[in-house]
């Protein structure tokens, strides 16, 4: 006998392809205010120009990151530890309060799986129009309105690919290079490749990028609790659920407030129905619960039957003011003060930050030696930058170990906006003050202040520790 037959299938095979119709509500629209906030900041944002310069330039090659005002170097990556700092804690804080916000709102696949659909449903048509043209054979309508969709797909994704680019090279020089064809070898892969992820991630992947690369999902239940707001069915309003007449008492035929239209599955951009209660897949964006008011104020019903909603005040029958209460719970309260004073450190930290930095390197040549006269001679490397967008004036000095001078002295140091430099300092002590001070490392300060000029308003002095090694 013959035994069962195996055949291989694909991981997603047993899944339909979803269809989300368009839906219009309070909701929808704060999901397109967020899309148009998002994408107007990220493809606006190169082409701002500051001080003479493009505003925000991450600047690999210089190793320095511009900001409008702000220039960071590699030795404030603790500016980006605080930021990833505060934005876990900002995921922390709102994931309690109201579940997947960011996923339904304002996470990069949610927006450009939104803007892929407008353009999808502009060609192809709504929800019923694109279920109808995918199973129509082959025509010039069909591949029309197919080529357009994708055309206008890759369009986006290019787009969206040199923007990404123009964060790390000048835009504007970018720009003229791909114009002229004179892209180099790494500026055109990066654009292809950024591209290429976005067409694939929000024309074809969507749903399943939310479902299955997405590690949100999957430890969201960690995060949330019975008194989190997430968007709920309420059942007991609901059931027993049945179609009806819009004339129909639905008390005396023993029906519950769901005419079971299945248009919440309908608008899901992941395929869910939101009456089996809550799933993974559900990335909270809310199109449910504005399709079911709609459908709500069709065969005028109260609104809400879908809403925002915590566990506890579904099954307690809790008004909002006291889920509200709820909300703010002590765990949220830890989270909201912990963000509020990282971000509140933050802020204050670069807003007392010198405007130039110095790193300080021994010559491991000649780390100590004897010169002309028994004195004791130390030499340095300093990388004195500037990281303000106007010219700056620093004096060189020691402190720390009594007679310890800088061997020939070094007049105003000039460094031109943003610049950064190498100076090489030879620091000589006495033998008499040597000889007192004793063999071994000894700590010691350089000191560089700022001159005050017109473009810089007060002095500043910045304090860098370091060593003097007097030898045997």
């Amino acid at each position: 006998m013959n035994g069962p037959e195996l055949r291989t299938i694909s991981l997603y095979e047993s899944e339909a392809k979803i269809y989300p119709r368009a839906v219009h509500g309070w909701f929808a629209v704060w999901r397109w205010v967020l899309v148009w906030m998002t994408q107007l900041l990220f493809y606006g944002l190169p082409w701002l120009s500051w001080n003479g310069r493009q505003a925000v330039l991450f600047d690999l090659e210089s190793r320095r990151f511009l900001i409008f005002d702000l220039i960071l170097y590699p030795q404030d990556f603790i500016y980006l530890t605080a930021l990833l700092v505060v934005s876990a804690f900002g995921l922390f804080f709102f994931t309690a309060v109201a579940g997947r916000l960011w996923c339904g709102y304002a996470c990069p696949q949610t927006v450009y799986t939104e803007i892929f659909l407008w353009i999808e449903r502009h060609t192809e048509g709504d929800r019923a129009a694109r279920i109808r043209l995918d199973k129509a054979g082959w025509g010039v309508d069909k591949l029309l309105r197919k080529g357009g969709k994708h055309v206008a797909w890759l369009t986006v994704s290019l787009w969206t690919g040199f923007t990404f680019v123009g964060y790390f090279e000048p835009i504007r020089t970018l720009g003229s290079d791909a114009l002229r064809l004179g892209l180099s070898g790494w500026e055109a892969f990066w654009i292809l490749f950024y591209g290429l992820a976005t067409y694939g991630n929000a024309g074809y992947l969507r749903e399943q990028v939310c479902k299955y690369m997405c590690p949100y999902a999957r430890f969201q239940s960690a995060m949330l609790d019975r008194d989190t707001l997430i968007i709920s069915y309420d059942a007991v309003r609901g059931e027993p659920r049945g179609p009806r007449s819009k004339k129909v008492d639905p008390v005396q035929k023993g029906l519950g407030a769901c005419v079971d239209c299945h248009q919440c599955v309908h608008v899901c951009p992941t395929g869910i129905d939101i009456r089996k209660g809550l799933q993974y897949e559900c990335i909270g964006c809310a199109a449910c619960i504005d399709v079911c008011n709609d459908v709500m104020d069709k065969f005028g019903y109260e609104r809400g039957l879908i809403r925002y909603a915590t566990q506890n005040g579904i099954q307690r029958r809790w008004t909002t003011a006291q889920q509200w209460r709820r909300v703010f719970r002590p765990r949220v309260l830890i989270y909201g003060a912990i963000l509020l004073l990282v971000s509140g450190a933050l802020v204050w930290s670069l807003a007392m930050r010198l405007p130039f930095k110095v790193d300080v390197v021994r010559d491991r040549a000649a780390l100590a030696r004897e010169v002309e006269d028994g004195m004791v001679e130390n030499v340095y490397r300093l990388q004195l930058m500037n990281a303000a967008e106007s010219t700056q004036r620093f004096q060189l000095d020691v402190r720390g170990i009594e007679g310890l001078r800088v061997a020939s002295p070094l007049g105003p140091l000039v460094l031109a906006p943003a610049e950064a430099r190498w100076v090489t300092v030879s620091l000589r002590l006495p033998p008499a003050s040597a000889q007192q001070l004793g063999s071994g490392v000894h700590p010691m300060q350089f000191s560089i202040r700022r001159i005050a000029s017109p473009e810089t308003s007060a002095e500043r002095e910045l304090l860098e520790k370091s060593t003097f090694v007097v030898p045997r």
